[in-house]
């Protein structure tokens, strides 16, 4: 045996004993003495590739491999080398190389699987993790990688059996737990899920996907400041976890720190620029913030970005940010292709008899003390029983409000569907043989439209919710009006219309306005000054917006902009942004969140109601006109900016209409110094509000009853969904 062979058993001895640098040593030796040794180059290879210098790795491997290019062991540690490089093709090559030299190698069968399934090649990643079992049945990664792409193809069933298996298989496998949970979540079993990613921290108490995996679990159950402190161990583990960043920044967002929130979603993008609808997500954030620094440069870039059919936005981010509606379908086409929400071709139950009942679902995670119940109570109480069979399906949090017990009262059946999967609940309203199924979500917050790409029901109708096209080939209908989408605009919808007369939007006439009487002064407005008021969400205001505002107050002497306090972040901006524009930042004042009631009596000490554009007010403009306050718009293009011309058109209110922001600027001039147009205006809309249909529930059932049975008709009859219209 000569001295270097001697020296090469010495050093894997060392190795065996976890004594690596002294191992590497050897090889360097070996190396300086004999450049082109084999040995010594794969070996140190395999081992700088276990402590982490996978670059090094790769040069010593392949330099391995010209001398010996038909070693089986060499060409896989290249392989690995190469994954972890992100160099899936590569790894693939070498992968196919050791198969090629030893067929039966279960462990490159699996691993070319992983990085197949990189590539999104999820099929063909299926058959090599299929090969491995085959070659060794027990070998727990190849069965739990399995389950992997076995998920990736929508096989849920089977790759809980394929976990289930890796488990049996070997108990402590944190990794089989961690890749279950994450497929339970996605199935919204949480609880079982929950129950994965503790298992598997309890085996790896630094395993940081497994604390990405329960911080969203705890974000699915509305518990944030949990979310956040796994996301954060997460990332003590693994400093540039990505998603961990991502998904903290959701958590603080949705506890209005917006300033961590943009943080976390700036750093984000730094680490990954194309995370997946990131930008438009961090933009939204921003003008939640009301933080406008280089915003037309970014919208631009947005704008671009979506042309271009990169997956920048998620569409309703998209809906504050531009009026451009070719934009919002191509987001939301590019959505539904990211996102995999392709029918399934589920079949579904026949319709009913002409003497039958015709059963409407109503999905959402709304029915309970929000904007959407707020605005339907009246029609679910106002349906037809004698026609209609109503059906919730309720999978928003638990809740014990008067208006979630008012709903339960008003609907047929309440299913509450929270812990149930998208499939199981699909299967649930086809089992309930729903007629029509109407989406209240869209692609808002909470949204499950997986539920309608399972065709839940033979029609499918998007309602309400998400003031736009879902670009999906299941939903056959949106509800709207003349005014929201003329015919001109057909081709920006992938769903055919529903026209109803007047207004889409339906109202809850027996909204109460609170009795106690209050002053200006109780909420920071001076006595006699003219009150310019905007009750929209702050990401409506944009700048151009903004500077509109500004003009007013300084051309109107004393007057004051009243704005909702949505969150601090805000407040402060708004303010900063009216100093840089002259105006003293105090004649901005903020209204705090309050009950529906209290609020809508608040509208009294306004003087008139600025809109929003390019996203208008909408539940907002409806409370104003409630309260019996004049709202001012400028109708857009897209669905979100036409939506209080729909409103002020259904109150014979149409001269409240502008169409651009000079003239809307104009008009607000106007009626600020002329007081008896303004009060003419107040009486119209005083005179109108109880007699004009937007407020009456009653006749919009009607009609809404009468839309719904011309589309069933249509269906029984063997005709295709068509643009339907309702005459009042």
């Amino acid at each position: 045996m000569s001295f270097i062979h001697q020296q090469l058993v010495a050093s894997l001895q060392l190795q065996h004993h976890g004594r690596n640098q002294e191992a590497k040593a050897i090889y360097e030796w070996v190396l300086s003495v004999d450049p082109n040794n084999f040995d010594a180059l794969q070996l140190l290879g395999s081992l700088e590739l276990r402590d982490g210098d996978v670059q090094q790795a790769v040069s010593l491997l392949e330099r391995a491999l010209k001398m010996n290019p038909r070693n089986s062991d060499a060409h896989y540690n290249l392989g690995l080398a190469l994954n972890k490089l992100n160099r899936h093709e590569e790894a693939i090559e070498s992968y196919k190389r050791t198969i090629d030299l030893n067929s039966r190698d279960a462990d490159a069968y699996n691993d070319c699987g992983i990085s197949l399934q990189k590539l999104a090649r999820y099929s063909e990643a299926l058959e090599s993790h299929k090969r491995a079992i085959e070659i060794e049945p027990r070998h727990f990664r190849a069965h739990s990688n399995h389950g992997l792409a076995l998920v990736h193809l929508n096989r849920h069933e089977e790759a809980l059996v394929g976990y289930a298996r890796a488990l049996e298989i070997k108990p402590d496998y944190a990794e089989a737990y961690n890749n279950r949970g994450n497929l339970l979540k996605a199935l919204n079993l949480l609880e079982r899920a929950f129950a994965d990613f503790n298992k598997a921290l309890t085996i790896r108490p630094d395993y940081p996907e497994a604390f990405l995996g329960r911080g969203n679990v705890y974000t699915e159950l509305f518990l944030y400041e949990e979310a956040i402190q796994d996301y954060t161990r997460a990332l003590a583990v693994k400093p540039n976890f990505v998603d961990a960043i991502h998904n903290r920044g959701v958590a603080h967002k949705m506890l209005r720190r917006l300033d961590e929130a943009l943080a976390d979603y700036a750093l984000a993008l730094k680490l990954k620029p194309d995370y997946e609808f990131l930008f438009g997500k961090k933009l939204s954030a921003q003008l939640e913030a009301c933080d406008w620094s280089e915003l037309q440069v970014q919208i631009d870039q947005l704008e671009l970005d979506i042309r271009s059919e990169k997956t920048s936005s998620d569409p309703f981010s998209l809906m504050m940010i531009t009026d451009t509606p070719e934009l919002h379908r191509r987001a939301a086409e590019i959505y539904v292709k990211a996102r995999l929400l392709t029918t399934s071709g589920m079949s579904c139950s026949p319709l009913p008899e002409r003497d039958a009942k015709i059963k409407i679902g109503y999905f959402s995670a709304d029915f309970h003390n929000h904007a959407t119940a707020y605005l339907m109570a009246e029609l679910f109480e106002a349906h037809d029983s004698s026609r209609f069979e109503l059906h919730a399906f309720s999978f928003g949090p638990q809740s014990e409000d008067a208006m979630r017990q008012r709903l339960v009262d008003a609907f047929d059946h309440f299913h509450h569907v929270r812990a149930s999967s998208d499939s199981e609940v699909a299967a649930l309203s086809r089992k309930m043989q729903i007629d029509i199924a109407v989406d209240l979500k869209g692609y808002t917050l909470h949204a499950r439209t997986g539920i309608f790409a399972q065709r839940c029901a033979p029609i499918q109708i998007n309602y309400l919710g998400y003031p736009g096209t879902m670009a999906a080939p299941y939903y056959d209908y949106i509800i709207a009006d003349e005014v929201l989408i003329p015919e001109r605009s057909r081709d920006d919808y992938s769903e055919k219309v529903i026209y109803l007369p007047h207004s889409y939007q339906v109202n809850d006439s027996k909204r109460q306005i609170a009795r106690r009487s209050t002053v200006r002064q109780e909420m920071g407005l001076p006595d006699d000054a003219f009150v310019f008021c905007c009750f929209n969400n702050n990401y409506k205001i944009q700048p151009s917006t903004f500077d509109v505002w500004m003009r007013l107050l300084a051309q109107i002497k004393g007057s004051v902009l009243w704005l909702l306090e949505d969150n601090r972040l805000a407040a402060e901006n708004l303010r900063k942004e009216a100093r840089l524009r002259g105006i003293d930042p105090h004649r901005l004042v903020f209204a705090a969140r309050c009950p529906l009631d209290e609020h809508l009596a608040r509208h009294s000490l306004a003087d008139l109601f600025l809109d929003t554009l390019p996203y208008n007010a909408h539940t907002t403009a409806s409370d104003a006109l409630w309260a019996g306050l004049p709202v001012l718009t400028c109708a857009g293009r897209t669905f979100p900016a036409r939506v209080a011309a729909s409103l002020l058109h259904a109150l014979d209110l149409d001269e409240m209409v502008t169409s651009t922001q000079n003239a809307y600027e104009a008009l607000a001039i106007e009626l600020a110094t002329n007081s008896e147009m303004l009060r003419a205006i107040r009486s119209k809309l005083e005179r109108n509000r109880l007699k004009a249909p937007l407020f009456n529930g009653r006749l919009f059932a009607g009609h809404i009853e009468e839309a719904y049975t011309t589309a069933i008709e249509r269906l029984r009859s063997g005709h295709v969904p068509d643009h339907i219209r309702i005459e009042p």
